[in-house]
């Protein structure tokens, strides 16, 4: 029972995320470029440390390496996703907001229905996993919630249908930990498979969208910030799972 009640409460936290797109209001663009830039940084290195010293070794721990087939897929899964969620339908410059908006929200919401199955899969596991797959999702969410946002902006939605559009999106979530914690699974068997395809997803974030990201700005002193904060990523997921321990 306190992993289903941890595990919503999680999934609500990281939806709450999506009103962060508000706070880009106050800011000015170079100032909020700034800010997602070194946010990027430390949301790579939580997603590869979550990946490669939690999710993956719990799943092999519970259910062998063959598990690891599901990374795999988690990565192929991401990668097809991506595409889709980056078409876009633009003429001249313009791109209207349908279908814009609208490609923007399905993908963000499948997106985030699997964010909510890792959650719930990994608080059923362990309370300890629950807490860094959160702390991974969330530190992703922040960065991508606020790309989300600017996107609907440039469609042509106003401010308040564009928040509380990333807000109805952002309860996919939910959705998704429900489906895990109320579906009629074989726990045991599932939740390795979508810690391993967590994993993949961690990994394919992190390494094709987040760390190219950070190459795209050079300079001794940006460099060292930005490993910095990645290194503060690993030690912030590090520390959480030996502050909270296993269950």
């Amino acid at each position: 029972m306190d992993a289903f009640f941890n595990a919503l409460a999680s999934v609500i936290l990281v939806s709450l995320a999506s009103f962060v797109g508000a706070v880009s209001l106050a800011f000015k663009r170079k100032h909020l470029d700034k800010i997602l830039f070194y946010m990027i940084s430390f949301a790579a290195g939580s997603m590869v440390a979550a990946a490669f010293l939690d999710l993956l070794p719990e799943a092999v721990t519970f259910a062998g390496a063959s598990v690891m087939s599901w990374t795999i897929v988690g990565i192929a899964s991401f990668f097809v996703l991506e595409k889709f969620l980056h078409w876009r339908h633009c003429h001249k410059g313009h791109c209207d907001e349908h279908p814009m908006a609208t490609l923007n929200l399905v993908g963000d919401g499948l997106h985030n229905f699997i964010d909510g199955m890792v959650i719930a899969a990994a608080f059923v596991t362990d309370a300890r996993l629950g807490v860094v797959a959160t702390i991974a999702i969330l530190a992703h969410e922040i960065p991508q919630e606020l790309g989300d946002f600017s996107v609907l902006l440039y469609s042509g939605m106003k401010a308040g249908k564009a928040l509380f559009y990333n807000f109805l999106v952002a309860l996919t979530a939910v959705a998704g930990a429900l489906f895990v914690l109320l579906g009629s699974w074989n726990l045991e068997f599932f939740s390795p498979i979508v810690l391993a395809f967590a994993a993949g997803n961690f990994i394919y974030i992190a390494c094709s969208d987040l760390i190219p990201e950070m190459h795209k700005h050079a300079g001794g002193k940006t460099s060292v910030i930005q490993f910095l904060a990645f290194s503060l990523g690993i030690a912030v997921i590090v520390a959480s799972a030996a502050l909270f321990g296993s269950a």
